[in-house]
């Protein structure tokens, strides 16, 4: 799974996820992107089955970007556990999503197997997503 080698702080606060993506909104590497349409955390888990579940598909014809990085920690505590006691141990990592921002990138297949291959990957993902092009969503 996806996580940094070194934090600067191991517990970070929740946030807000407010407002578009205004970096990360445009297909820059490849032909064909997956973008979000809404905003949510992406588990490097779910990073991960995504691009198997696209390499599986175009069978590693083509190259695939990940553009976004699990670099916040989710903590949980310990179950039964009373009010108190400070906050829980860092448990996995997300990746903050806004709407607008491009997760995957896709060159050197057809419109159609990309199209396809982003569907399936979409279903592995917590977030609402929508296929574009370069250029210009289609």
């Amino acid at each position: 799974m996806l996580s940094p080698k070194k934090v600067k702080h191991r517990k970070v606060m929740k946030g807000r996820m407010r407002g578009k993506a205004y970096k990360g909104h445009d297909v820059t590497f490849g032909d064909f992107g997956l973008q979000a349409t809404g905003p949510g955390w992406v588990t490097s888990r779910q990073i991960e089955a995504a691009r198997m579940a696209v390499n599986r598909y175009v069978k590693r014809s083509g190259k695939l970007w990940i553009r976004i990085f699990p670099d916040k920690p989710l903590t949980s505590k310990p179950a039964e556990t009373r009010m108190g006691k400070g906050k829980g141990s860092p448990e996995e990592w997300v990746a903050v999503v806004l709407p607008g921002r491009v997760m995957y990138e896709i060159s050197g297949v057809t419109e159609a197997e990309a199209r396809r291959a982003f569907e399936i990957a979409s279903h592995k993902l917590g977030v609402p997503t929508k296929f574009i092009a370069r250029g210009g969503a289609l």
